[in-house]
């Protein structure tokens, strides 16, 4: 019992290495000048299947804000909107009329299967 243990976890412990080092997020574009009254967006590009994309938004006093969690199609939030496209392995963040209280760092974080 205690060897077959041993092979499970460590055949866990590899398929965690091997997503780790397979997986890709890229992030685009890298830099986003909002202008005030104006629409952008955001790209999270990811290389692998996964269970949905969190997006957030850092302050420039530091604090981190949840925006969306987004597995499936769409949401919105006011003038924020999240979509996904599972297929192309995307999820875009949307900022329409933009503001000056929108001034911050956005980025995307990925949850695998």
């Amino acid at each position: 019992m205690k060897t077959q243990r041993r092979v499970l976890l460590s055949l866990l412990w590899i398929q965690i290495c091997w997503l780790s080092v397979q997986m890709k997020v890229e992030q685009s574009p890298g830099v986003l000048t909002l202008q005030e009254g104006r629409n952008s967006s955001l790209i999270c590009n990811y290389s692998t299947s996964l269970r949905g994309v969190q997006w957030f938004q850092q302050n420039p006093d530091g604090r981190l804000i949840s925006l969306f969690y987004i597995a499936l199609g769409m949401q919105q939030k006011g003038r924020l909107k999240s979509t996904i496209n599972s297929k192309e392995r995307y999820s875009q963040l949307y900022i329409r009329d933009s503001q000056p209280g929108d001034s911050a760092t956005y980025f995307c974080a990925v949850e695998t299967q």
